[in-house]
């Protein structure tokens, strides 16, 4: 079993250049730390880390859980290791310590961290770690402190810290909770809901979307919701909410209606030209049910007829998640189209998919 992580000075959180708390404590190391994982999903967790040559030693594990061993004594996990770009992790939490109630568990995290840490209290509940009942947790700021309890049962609280980052969700466990609402046109909705809550994105009125494989509407109705002009691209219908905001064509600079607007296009992705997006798009989605291959090869053919395209967002869609190995070629392919910030990531509403995020590209 784990055993508790040693507390040290050594390095201030400002030496690491990454973590910046609001309240000066002891940079926290530990011997272990645990990864919250989409049920299913946790030895192809394990065989991530391994193919990325990082030498976790691999632990206890539950469903949606595993915890790593440092792979020597004198080094520590720290700050830093949080960061690893890890597709199969929601969460990565330096352990801080087992026990028997809530409140040891909270004893265990006040030697560790400042006083009054935002504390995310996930219990295992038919078969999943989801947010235990209760005041939802404050929202969190970059480089700030957070702690997680994961309670197995009434006497099994597994504590851990991290710190909150860009592109980090700031929700209990890496989710956010959000549910599909009764008008919502299919599972898409939830698709588009989770990444832009656990990526922290934002839209503009000022951006268009085109989206492949849009049918029947899912990802366009929340982009709707959200103020955001849409392209839909898929030859099957639409649903009639959806075309409640439907325009013939994509409008002339200048001209576009005070609401936003959504067009269908009504054909395969591979036949839509440039005149069908008339320079207009910002962002680039797929929910195509085609290999990840085909879709960021479509991705790459659209920034090229539409250089305005600065950001994507393609959901992978796997027939089996050790398909995943693969992502190191996923990741060149997004920069080599001249995304700055590329992102692989599975989502706690995906099954087989993982979501690919791509921002700031440049031509």
């Amino acid at each position: 079993m784990p055993r508790a992580p040693s507390l040290t000075a050594r390095r201030s959180a400002a030496l690491l250049g990454i973590h910046r708390p609001s309240t000066p404590v002891p940079a926290f190391t530990s011997g272990y730390l645990f990864a919250i994982t989409n049920p299913g999903a946790e030895r192809v967790l394990k065989h991530e880390i391994a193919a990325a040559g990082l030498e976790w030693r691999p632990g206890f594990q539950a469903r949606g859980f595993v915890t790593f061993k440092s792979p020597a004594v004198e080094a520590p996990f720290g700050a830093r290791d949080l960061l690893q770009p890890v597709a199969f992790a929601r969460r990565l939490c330096l352990f801080a310590g087992k026990a028997d109630t809530l409140d040891g568990a909270r004893a265990l995290l006040a030697t560790a961290g400042p006083a009054e840490l935002p504390l995310h209290h996930l219990r295992m509940t038919e078969g999943w770690l989801m947010p235990a009942p209760g005041e939802p947790p404050a929202a969190l700021t970059a480089g700030q402190m957070a702690a997680t309890v994961v309670e197995f049962s009434p006497a099994e609280f597994w504590a851990g810290l991290h710190w909150h980052e860009p592109l980090l969700s700031p929700f209990p466990g890496g989710c956010s909770g959000v549910t599909l609402p009764e008008d919502a046109p299919s599972r898409a909705w939830l698709k588009l809901e989770e990444a832009a809550r656990f990526f922290g994105l934002t839209f503009s009125a000022r951006d268009v979307v085109v989206e492949l494989g849009c049918a029947p509407g899912g990802v366009l109705l929340a982009l709707l919701r959200r103020g955001v002009s849409v392209i839909g691209v898929d030859p099957a219908k639409l649903a009639p909410i959806v075309m409640e905001r439907a325009v013939a064509e994509v409008p002339a600079s200048g001209k576009a209606p005070h609401q936003p607007w959504a067009v269908h296009c009504r054909k395969p992705a591979a036949l839509v030209s440039k005149r069908d997006l008339a320079g207009h798009a910002t962002w680039f989605m797929s929910d195509m049910n085609q290999s990840p291959a085909v879709a960021i090869k479509e991705c790459a053919r659209f920034t090229k007829m539409c250089p305005s395209i600065r950001s994507a967002l393609i959901t992978l869609k796997l027939t089996d998640l050790t398909e995943a190995s693969a992502k190191s070629a996923w990741i060149d392919a997004m920069q080599r189209m001249g995304f700055q910030t590329v992102r692989l990531q599975q989502l706690c509403v995906h099954h087989r998919e993982l979501v690919l995020l791509g921002l700031g590209r440049r031509d």
